[in-house]
């Protein structure tokens, strides 16, 4: 499973949650096959306490310029934009930004999260030894309009412009996490990314016959900066996981589903160990 160097050639992807992590190494992924990307982010607050470790604190601060930067550093084609997906106008503006100056969109990575973490349990530590708060209206919707919201809106967007033109080829890869069993101590945020789930799917079932695939991937436990010693050793004495990714690694499977090799794949939930 490998994309090579220049096989998406022509195409343009808006990545979100590209700033850092899975999302950066997403975009650097596809410009090196060739993609122009808008690398879109919105940089957090590099506030540290008991519930963000240090390093996940300072990748979520980075800006989606410096990414950007990288990427036409290297020969690639990508612009920068910071948006807050909170924000139900920020779909159009990225699409905007993407046509005027890449091109018009064909590739929709939903991979930007509103993660935190809150609970219905009477505990305020995750097992982990992080810290939790409790389900409220703020928490639900900082993960749901993020996580769940903005990517409905986007996957609207890039359909209803792929249908202007007239585009007989498009691809669309989720980032998802938690499960159908729930995600105990990050319940909003797994609940929201059981809602991505759901309208990726019916994005497969309503678009296929217009040439567009949708998926999405389920990574194992990535080091996005958030992995502790004791996240690992978690890992190595699970009978559920098995290894602790790389964001490049993840990468390699987005970029594989978004290219023509893949064309018989959509609607699945490809989950990685």
């Amino acid at each position: 499973m490998q994309v090579h160097r220049r096989d998406l050639d022509g195409h343009v992807a808006i990545v979100t949650g590209a700033n850092h992590g899975i999302g950066a190494a997403t975009a650097r992924t596809l410009a090196d096959a060739g993609a122009g990307v808008v690398v879109t982010g919105l940089r957090m607050s590099p506030t540290v306490d008991d519930a963000v470790p240090a390093a996940y604190a300072a990748n979520r601060a980075r800006p989606a310029a410096n990414v950007a930067a990288e990427i036409r550093a290297g020969g690639g084609r990508a612009v920068a934009v910071e948006a807050d997906l909170r924000d139900p106008e920020a779909p159009a503006l990225l699409f905007d930004r993407a046509e005027a100056d890449l091109g018009p969109v064909d590739i929709l990575v939903n991979n930007a999260s509103g993660w935190s973490q809150d609970s219905f349990g009477a505990s305020r530590r995750d097992p982990h030894g992080r810290g939790t708060g409790t389900v409220t209206a703020d928490s639900i919707d900082g993960n749901y309009l993020v996580d769940a919201r903005a990517a409905a809106l986007l996957i609207a967007e890039f359909a209803a412009r792929h249908r202007a033109r007239a585009g007989s080829w498009g691809r669309i890869v989720g980032v998802t996490s938690g499960g159908p069993e729930g995600f105990p101590t990050e319940v909003s945020y797994g609940a929201a990314k059981a809602a991505q789930e759901n309208y990726t799917m019916s994005a497969a079932a309503e678009l296929g016959d217009e040439g567009i695939t949708a998926n999405v991937v389920y990574p194992p436990v990535t080091d996005t900066g958030w992995v502790t010693d004791d996240v690992r050793e978690f890992v190595r004495t699970s009978a559920g996981h098995f290894h602790v990714a790389a964001p490049a690694d993840v990468a390699a499977v987005v970029c594989w589903l978004c290219s023509a090799e893949a064309w018989l794949v959509s609607g699945s939930i490809i989950r990685l160990r």
